[in-house]
Formats: C-alpha cells, sequence, structure tokens
C-alpha cells in the first residue's frame, strides 16, 4: 500500500503559504521528534530557501522520542546553514520560551525594535503546531485537536509589540516519495484515516519497532519471543488483549488500534522511528530498488524489441 493523503484546502493553504512567506522573517517549522525527517515538509524548505528566509526547527513531542535519536537529528540539522533546531516539549514552558529567542537568533536585523519580529509557524498535520501557538500566547488563540488538519486557515497573534506569530493549516506535499514515510506519517496520526488501512499501518509500525525496541516490546505486550514480523506482533497484541469475536476469530482491526493507540499516546516508552543513520540506510536502499528495477525494465524493452 502506498499512502497519499492532500486534501483539497491543501492546495490554498500552500499559495497562501508562499505569499505569507514574503513578509516575515524566520520560518519555524514543527515536526514531530520521533521522525523529524520524514515529517519534515520538502515544500516547507522549498518555499524558505526561495525567500532566503533562516528557519527554527522545533523537534515538538519531544518527551514521546527516544532522546539518544533526538540528539543525533538535533546534531544533523544544526550543521545545515540558514537552519537552527531545538528539541520542544509545550508542556514545559521553559522550553516554549526559548523559540522567540531563538527566531532573535536568526534574524538579528530585528533586533532594533524599529519592526517586530515576523515568525511564521509551518509543519505537517498534528505534529502539535497548534498547541505550541497557544503556549507561546498564553492562552487559547488555536483550536487544538487529536486529528489531522484541524487549522484550515492562517492564524496571527501579537506576542508582544516587538514579536507577530502566524500560524498555517498543516501542509502535506502531493507526493510522498519514500513509501516508508507514509506508513511512519499514519502511525503517528499525520495522515487522514480515509486514506490508509490501520491494520497495514500497525504492522509496518511494528516491523520498526520490533527492530529498534523489540525489549521494551516483550515487556509490555509479554511476547515470549521478538522473532517475529509485524503481522505476527498485532495477531499476538489481539489475542492477549482479548480482541477475539464470534467464533473465536481475531479482530485484527481492533488489535492494529491497539497497538497504534499506544503508539502515539507514549505508552510504549520514548520510541523514536528513525535516527540520520538509519534514514541513510532507508533512502539508499529505496533507491538501490528502483535502480535495479528501472535496469530490469529497459532489458525487458530490449529483450522485446530483439
Amino acid at each position: 500500500m502506498t499512502i497519499q493523503w492532500f486534501p483539497g484546502h491543501m492546495n490554498s493553504a500552500r499559495r497562501k503559504a508562499a505569499e505569507t512567506m514574503a513578509k516575515i522573517d524566520v520560518v519555524i517549522e514543527v515536526v514531530d521528534a520521533r521522525l523529524p525527517a520524514a515529517s519534515s515538509n520538502p515544500m516547507i524548505e522549498e518555499l524558505r530557501k526561495a525567500r532566503q528566509r533562516p528557519c527554527l526547527k522545533v523537534l515538538n513531542k519531544s518527551d514521546l522520542a527516544d532522546p539518544d535519536a533526538t540528539q543525533a537529528w538535533l546534531d544533523h540539522f544544526n550543521a545545515q546553514p540558514g537552519l537552527k533546531a531545538v528539541a520542544n516539549c509545550c508542556k514545559k514552558p521553559n522550553e516554549v520560551a526559548r523559540i522567540p529567542r531563538l527566531c532573535q537568533q536568526l534574524a538579528p536585523h530585528r533586533n532594533d525594535g524599529t519592526k517586530p519580529l515576523r515568525m511564521l509557524i509551518m509543519g505537517i498535520p498534528n505534529v502539535g503546531k497548534s498547541t505550541l501557538m497557544n503556549a507561546l500566547g498564553k492562552r487559547k488563540v488555536a483550536k487544538v485537536g487529536d486529528e489531522p488538519a484541524v487549522t484550515k486557515q492562517q492564524q496571527r497573534l501579537d506576542l508582544s509589540p516587538t514579536m507577530t506569530l502566524t500560524d498555517t493549516p498543516g501542509l502535506l506535499w502531493p507526493k510522498i516519495e519514500y513509501d516508508l514515510d507514509g506508513f511512519m506519517l499514519a502511525a503517528s496520526h499525520a495522515v487522514g484515516v480515509n486514506a490508509v488501512s490501520e491494520e497495514e499501518v500497525a504492522y509496518e509500525l511494528g516491523d520498526l519497532l520490533l527492530a529498534r525496541y523489540p525489549d521494551r516490546l516483550k515487556v509490555r505486550y509479554k511476547l515470549a519471543t521478538t522473532e517475529v514480523d509485524g503481522v505476527e506482533l498485532v495477531e499476538t497484541i489481539g489475542r492477549k488483549r482479548g480482541c477475539v469475536g464470534k467464533g473465536g476469530v481475531l479482530d485484527v482491526e481492533k488489535a492494529a488500534l491497539i497497538l497504534l493507540g499506544e503508539y502515539r499516546s507514549g505508552a510504549l516508552g520514548q520510541v523514536s522511528l528513525e535516527t540520520p543513520d538509519t534514514r541513510a540506510a532507508m533512502i539508499a536502499a529505496a533507491d538501490e530498488a528502483r535502480r535495479v528495477e528501472a535496469a530490469a525494465r529497459l532489458a525487458g524493452l530490449e529483450q522485446d524489441d530483439a
């Protein structure tokens, strides 16, 4: 299954974001700390670089992510020009309070008080943009919900006489390049449920977690062994949690939702689905598979011609 989700309102949101980009000083890109690269919209980088705008990349929900993986990502992003990365948990006021100061450092020409520092929050759906905006404003100014695409239009907030903040709707991009990214985004609830099969997403999530955190799964679900794949993991969870219907038929969808729900809520502990190293390996493997497929296709055409 290939996951793609690009509702109609995202097209207009992208156009509006491009217009707003010309009027701001710093982009605050909010990503999910558990999958910082997979949840980073390439359109945002394209738009900000076209306008030569610096970016503060906020690895949000850091309380749910593996601290070692988060540090590796911070090192990775902070080595890039025009980019500053910071881990953030909106439940910690001291972490939220750092964000305007870091934006000021990225736009020193706005430190003279003649014009306000203008910040634009961007990111994919359900990474916590609106929660961050509310935390920065210290009041509820943006609607928040545990589902993608809650924010439908831009909202502006004056943080002080010298700082303004604009929130944007969550933006995905028209074509997700790597299949695994689609599954990670769906597992993290950044994609609408109408675009995915919860069972298949849970199977892929299970494979990732078995590869990275087998001991944690073994304890959480009282597994006799972790020498299983994602399908077997979901089925085992279903049997152990009583997801059995009439005639003893296993309710796989219910079991899948248990795994997805416990990952999303943090019940599995601090986990990350990717690191800079695993992402590089994933991209290399995907590119090699495409090369092999293209070569096979070409060989088939040449054989047909012969």
